[in-house]
């Protein structure tokens, strides 16, 4: 910030936005929307592609998050008109960076926001006024946002099969670029980034539950960001569940004591929202990836250790992109569930039978009977 301030002490900022755009949720249905903007030109695209940011370490993330600067303008979340509504909808939708010229009612300064949700960003300051040089937009994503007969769900499961990063996406869909005409509206872009996941990951789910069942244990593991990951996929039906364990002066733990959350579903899914956040969503959008990628099915529990260098949240992208990343590597294969239990054992600092206590998945495989149980008798 120390080295961003000297550049934003001013009410007119000109830079190359990644494209990025931003749509508060409080006030709801009024929110605040608008671009987020360096004080600086050029391919500023790595600011907003979460997709090209696992291994970058954490004070690299915030360092250029950091710098971008929100520009926030009220409006009602149907209201699709206004110079900065088409702007900051424009800017969305942008394939690549873009000049433009944001103009503020005072000098920028830096609020502090604690979400897990979203990226962080840098100062923010009311917008009077935008201007832009020609933005062109991506095209696959143009195409959706002129179709008004496409249905919002339609359009984000036809957008990641054709290869759109989820990050895009999510951005369009927060301005309000999909669904049927009299149904588009501003979405908060905590929620679109957690609507977007949540529909992808139930679509790759629903599918991986035709496939064959895998034979073997196997476990995924990776660090990052002082996040230590260990993906347990299972030979039975899908059930999924993702536990999160938060060491003390971390984010959510400013306790003394390791504070443990847990969400769960088993093969016929969840029908609430699951307590843990949208982190449950994009870990499971994920596991789906790797299930039709490799055309079996599987349960799979996802254990994290957060640790205290975890000094800042970074979004749920850290959770999308980490087991991404460990759903990449070779796994370790284990005959057994005890086999890989004692193996989880020497990789985490908590002990497995604190893991068991707080996992559903895993207490039903070890304590509910099945009827293969009995033919194996």
């Amino acid at each position: 910030m120390q080295k961003v301030a000297p550049l934003i002490d001013k009410t007119e900022i000109k830079g190359s936005t990644p494209p990025s755009v931003f749509v508060g949720r409080f006030g709801y249905p009024k929110v605040l929307v608008g671009p987020l903007v360096p004080p600086y030109s050029g391919d500023t695209s790595l600011l907003d592609t979460p997709e090209q940011w696992f291994g970058v370490p954490i004070e690299k993330i915030i360092d250029f998050r950091f710098s971008l600067v929100r520009g926030k303008f009220l409006t009602d979340i149907y209201n699709f008109e206004g110079k900065i509504i088409e702007k900051t909808r424009e800017i969305a939708l942008a394939k690549d960076p873009s000049d433009i010229e944001t103009y503020f009612s005072k000098k920028p300064r830096l609020s502090k926001i604690k979400d897990e949700s979203t990226q962080p960003f840098g100062p923010s300051a009311p917008l009077v006024d935008v201007e832009s040089s020609n933005i062109k937009y991506e095209p696959k994503i143009e195409k959706a946002f002129y179709d008004t007969d496409l249905k919002a769900r339609d359009a984000v499961l036809n957008l990641y099969e054709r290869g759109v990063l989820v990050s895009k996406i999510q951005k369009s869909f927060s301005v309000g670029a999909f669904g049927l005409a009299d149904n588009r509206k501003f979405v908060p872009t905590r929620w679109s980034i957690t609507a977007v996941d949540d529909t992808i990951g139930k679509e790759l789910v629903t599918a991986a539950k035709e496939f064959p069942i895998i034979n073997e244990f196997r476990i995924y593991e990776v660090n990052s960001l002082d996040n230590r990951w260990i993906i347990l996929m299972m030979p039975r039906e899908f059930c999924y569940e993702l536990i999160e364990a938060w060491y003390p002066d971390t984010l959510w733990n400013q306790s003394r004591e390791i504070v443990i959350f847990s969400d769960h579903e088993f093969f016929d899914g969840r029908t609430t929202y699951a307590d843990i956040g949208g982190c449950y969503y994009s870990a499971r959008l994920a596991v789906g990836e790797l299930l039709n990628r490799e055309k079996r099915q599987a349960g799979a529990v996802i254990m994290r250790e957060t640790h205290s260098g975890y000094l800042v949240p970074v979004g749920v992208w850290n959770v999308r992109e980490s087991v991404r990343a460990a759903l990449k590597t070779r796994p370790q294969k284990f005959g057994t569930l005890q086999d890989s239990l004692n193996y989880i054992k020497m990789k985490f600092d908590i002990p497995i039978e604190v893991w068991i206590k707080n996992s559903a998945v895993l207490k039903d495989l070890i304590y509910q009977r099945r009827l293969t149980d009995f033919a194996r008798a």
